[in-house]
């Protein structure tokens, strides 16, 4: 019997009194800073409660502040402005009826996606030491000993907020991995763990580079590694942890590269933590690539797969949880695997496929279903 860890993606839902407050100041509406800062000081606590009660033993703040996991760089760092064209992943193109379905139905989120147009510079870290004091100022009200905080990588940023500055996309990646290794080393330094949200690693292969092959978008892919671990150099690997997914969104996925091709690319990454979809019907065979591949992957990595889906209000039964989990604790031990979901469940602020009150009873299914994986081991 041993214990297995319990974490999660990230976002959890937010409040209506959140999303008002985010979005007012998206919008540059008239708002009181101290009334916003205080609602979020609150509403982190809340979250954090709410992560204890459900079971999960490693928290985050939920990015309650955030107005998305990667746009919120523009509102702590110079160089972005206006907007940038959207382009549907490539899987709802090929089903247009569907992508007009969810479109209509309000299933996109709408939120600002500038372009880089300038230098980017930090404006200081003052927005990240408030989120990080509502944070520790909640696990130590709530108890709670490990606690995790969610940054951008070069690459996702990359992605979602395209260049129109910088002379290439390497040089632009360079910029950002820069720039963001303050944030990075700010989070470490508080006695937080640190997330790296790297959907560019698989999401971007069917969103962004659609016109090249495989083999080409893996070299893309290894310059934003290249680009991450730069900024993660004074960093120890065993404070961070990095995710990728392939899109938080309901949809056929049937573009998705494999985690068989962007396996390597992943390992090489400076991250003790390694956090993966399997949940997704699409994905959820995959755990065979690390059975088969088992000796590729360095001694040092825990695996935190996704045993719960994050885009559907079916909420798991715990044995179903426990078997996804034994599979992983087969390859590799229990001792280097944490339970985790397949990505956030407010991803964007304001916007959530799962009710709020179901993703806790997600992340409860989640815990009930360590607990018995736990109890197998």
């Amino acid at each position: 019997m041993s214990k297995i860890e319990v974490t999660h993606v990230g976002s959890l839902p937010r409040t209506q009194k959140v999303v008002d407050y985010i979005f007012a100041r998206e919008n540059g509406d008239d708002y009181e800073v101290a009334a916003f800062d205080a609602a979020m000081t609150e509403a982190v606590n809340d979250t954090v409660r709410k992560q204890v009660d459900a079971g999960v033993s490693i928290v985050s703040d939920g990015e309650t502040s955030k107005i998305s996991y990667a746009t919120y760089v523009k509102d702590r760092y110079t160089g972005f402005s206006g907007d940038s064209p959207r382009n549907a992943p490539a899987d709802l193109k090929l089903y247009p009826s569907f992508l007009k379905r969810i479109a209509e139905s309000g299933g996109t989120p709408k939120y600002a996606r500038p372009m880089c147009t300038g230098e980017v510079r930090s404006k200081g870290q003052g927005e990240l030491e408030k989120d990080i004091a509502n944070l520790k100022a909640a696990m130590a009200a709530n108890g709670v000993e490990r606690g995790f905080m969610n940054a951008a990588s070069p690459g996702v940023i990359s992605l979602f907020l395209q260049n129109d500055f910088y002379s290439s996309r390497e040089a632009y990646l360079e910029a950002l991995a820069e720039v963001m290794k303050a944030e990075y080393e700010t989070i470490v330094g508080a006695g937080l763990d640190l997330q790296l949200d790297c959907p560019d690693l698989a999401l971007s292969r069917h969103m962004l580079f659609t016109d090249l092959s495989d083999e080409e978008f893996l070299k893309i892919a290894a310059s934003h590694i290249e680009a991450l671990n730069h900024a993660l150099q004074n960093i120890d690997p065993a404070n961070v942890r990095i995710h990728i997914c392939w899109g938080n969104y309901e949809g056929p996925h049937v573009c998705d590269i494999s985690m068989d091709k962007v396996f390597s690319t992943l390992m090489s990454a400076r991250a003790r933590y390694v956090l993966f979809e399997t949940s997704n019907p699409r994905h959820a065979h995959e755990w065979s690539v690390f059975r088969d591949r088992k000796s590729e992957i360095p001694e040092d990595k825990i695996l935190v797969p996704g045993v719960v889906d994050t885009t559907t209000n079916f909420v798991e039964h715990p044995e179903a949880v426990a078997q996804r989990l034994d599979r992983f604790v087969d390859i590799v031990g229990s001792d280097r695997v944490i339970a985790g979901s397949d990505c956030g469940f407010g991803t964007f602020a304001g916007f959530g496929a799962v009710d709020p009150e179901i993703a806790y009873a997600k992340l409860g299914a989640l815990a009930e279903g360590a607990a018995i994986a736990g109890e197998r081991a």
